[in-house]
């Protein structure tokens, strides 16, 4: 019997066996592979995702991998049987936002799979097709459950606009710090630095690409071209800022606790620094990554530490806080 998470208000889930729906016109039904567990997902189910972000009763699940099995009216027949993963801001696709392509900007309002819409910690996901970004054959679901993060770390890496040769640095060592570095890496950087909080991510970031390691207590550099920040605290921000040379280029996709301190208004006028933010991924940050990910690019799987069932749903909310070094990206298989 298949069965879904279902969070019916903080702090309350149940396990509930779950009836696939039938794609209508323009949607998808996905077996579901995997599905990761971010720290929002934490947040839905504890009750503190920001008002307006999450509608209860809820089935989570924002980051995941699977199959077609079926496509609905006006969907290419070809997509059936496709390993895919995809976008989940449901944008309206008219307003002016969406046809800017930048469709986490969408003005008809916030709906995302997995806070408004059901999600995939299921046996199976109906979605519109046109969130779907297909993956080749040989595609391993079980990396590709972690391309959702690393889709909104390749929205920063493409507002960053690094050049090969440029002096470039990663604040935060966590999944999508360690992604930031990939994205980066990939672009022939002259130097790439990642600042942290723990030692233990040093041996990761290298191989990665990183060229250097150091923790932010250390003494930091204050000469670098881009820095993007991936830890969500407001002192990683400020970390972020001090490593940039004047008029360097610096990407924020952190989102700290409301009312924290930020950014030196003064510090940035008067270095001229630029400033970028990222909270979701577009179109194009999705296909690029997919692109990286199909070309041997990025290197998800090292990132995984727990595969469990979903009936361990508890169990894996209580990995994902537990600050423990040793626990990475945790999945949760239908």
């Amino acid at each position: 019997m298949s069965t879904q998470v279902v969070i019916e208000g903080p702090g309350e889930h149940r396990l509930v066996p779950h009836e696939p729906r039938e794609p209508g016109a323009g949607e998808a039904l996905v077996r579901v592979h995997a599905s990761g567990i971010c720290g929002s997902d934490r947040e839905v189910y504890q009750g503190n995702r920001p008002e307006g972000y999450v509608r209860y009763p809820l089935t989570p699940g924002h980051e995941w991998s699977g199959t077609v099995e079926r496509v609905g009216a006006g969907v290419p027949a070809s997509l059936a049987g496709r390993k895919v993963v995809g976008e989940g801001f449901r944008n309206c696709q008219v307003c002016d936002r969406c046809h800017a392509g930048e469709t986490t900007l969408c003005s008809a309002g916030y709906e995302e799979t997995g806070f408004t819409q059901p999600g995939a910690m299921a046996a199976t996901l109906t979605l519109p097709a046109r969130l779907l970004h297909v993956l080749p054959d040989d595609a391993d679901l079980s990396a590709a459950a972690l391309l959702e993060p690393a889709a909104c770390v390749a929205a920063a890496a493409l507002k960053a606009h690094a050049v090969p040769g440029e002096r470039v640095a990663v604040v935060g060592t966590g999944t999508l710090g360690m992604f930031a570095v990939q994205f980066l890496h990939a672009g022939s950087p002259a130097e790439l630095l990642v600042v942290g909080t723990r030692d233990d991510r040093e041996a990761l970031s290298r191989r990665y690409g990183a060229t250097g390691f150091r923790t932010k207590d250390q003494a930091l550099p204050d000469d670098f071209d881009v820095v993007i920040e991936t830890a969500g605290s407001a002192d990683a921000a400020r970390t972020a800022a001090s490593l940039l040379r004047r008029g360097g280029r610096l990407v924020l996709t952190g989102i700290p606790a409301p009312g924290a301190d930020g950014l030196d208004p003064t510090d940035l006028v008067v270095r001229q620094l630029e400033v970028h933010t990222v909270f979701g991924a577009p179109p194009d940050a999705w296909a690029h990554t997919v692109r990286m990910f199909a070309a041997g690019l990025l290197d998800p799987l090292p990132l995984v530490s727990h595969e469990l069932p979903l009936a361990e749903f508890p169990q894996a909310i209580e990995l994902v806080g537990s600050g423990d070094p040793k626990v990475g990206k945790v999945l949760l298989r239908p």
